[in-house]
């Protein structure tokens, strides 16, 4: 058995944190504004703002941990810190649309008059500061679940700020203060369906799926095109985190061969397999004439 490693794009920890103070800062402005203004819209970008200094807190600290090496006692390390990073910021963001809808029903029952020329002066200061925040993640988020999740809070941000200021002018020209809640209430499921796609992924992860990218019959189909192996069962696919596959099976060979024959087959195999489905994980069973349960997928119940 041999194993694959790349190179994978290393998070820059000085732009996390850069990320994080321009968030705390665009936080604090905005609680404060939104209590003098009366804006629920500004209060609920707020509350997103201060989600995303957690999610960004978060994100940071996992990705530190994920580089720890492993031990005898724990024999993957931490490779897993950032996926559960990524399903707590997701599913908090989830959580937040839904008090943000149930607030806002309440303003449109209840509506306010609003300082709409202090919501528009701190929805741009927000645009402008999360703006500089998306850019310096953006590059980190392509191949990181975990900062991909920060970057969507930050990115929702940018789009909600600008939906803040419009509601504000609005507001100013026209004193129509019912828009107020209604932005709020499209920022909330705005957030909603973008996070649940994120607490979807990290989930079936956690759970250990198939990945949705590859097809169980076309990896076997693979293993099978190599004229030493009869058969493959009991095959498990999985990701450890968003950028290691594993894979583990029983290989049944045709003939009695020699260890050192079949690891040549074996070689060949994953070299084929990492090419194909890029993964970067295997462990084989090598079998011959073995009088065990054939069946692809076999999960052996403890009693």
């Amino acid at each position: 058995m041999s194993e694959h490693h790349h190179h994978h794009h290393e998070v820059s920890g000085k732009n996390l944190f850069i990320t994080i103070v321009l968030n705390i800062i665009i936080t604090v402005s905005q609680i404060i504004g939104g209590i003098f203004s009366g804006s629920l819209a500004l209060l609920s970008d707020a509350l997103h703002n201060f989600s995303d200094v957690l999610a960004l807190v978060i994100a940071y600290v996992a990705n530190r941990l994920s580089t720890y090496p492993s031990s005898e006692i724990k024999t993957f390390g931490y490779k897993r810190a950032e996926i559960l990073a990524t399903l707590f910021n997701s599913s908090v963001l989830v959580g937040v649309g839904i008090f943000l809808i149930v607030e806002a029903i309440k303003k449109f029952l209840h509506p306010e008059v609003i300082n709409s020329n202090l919501v528009i002066w701190l929805g741009i200061l927000s645009i402008v500061l999360n703006s500089a925040s998306v850019l310096l993640i953006k590059d980190d988020s392509h191949d990181n679940m975990n900062i991909k999740a920060a970057y969507l809070h930050l990115l929702t941000d940018v789009m909600t700020s600008v939906a803040v200021v419009i509601g504000g002018v609005l507001m100013y020209f026209f004193g129509i203060f019912w828009i107020d809640p209604l932005i709020s209430i499209l920022i909330a499921i705005y957030l909603i369906w973008a996070s649940f796609g994120l607490v979807r992924e990290s989930s079936s992860i956690l759970m250990q799926f198939t990945p949705k990218n590859i097809n169980l019959q076309k990896v076997i189909d693979v293993i099978k095109t190599q004229k030493e192996i009869e058969n493959v069962h009991h095959i498990h696919i999985w990701k450890l985190d968003d950028k290691n596959i594993h894979l583990e099976a029983h290989l049944d060979f045709k003939e009695d061969l020699l260890l050192s024959l079949s690891n040549e087959v074996l070689d060949n195999l994953e070299e084929i397999l990492q090419k194909e489905f890029h993964i970067s994980h295997t462990t084989f069973q090598c079998e011959y004439k073995r009088d065990d349960d054939k069946s692809i997928i076999y999960q052996k119940e403890v009693s």
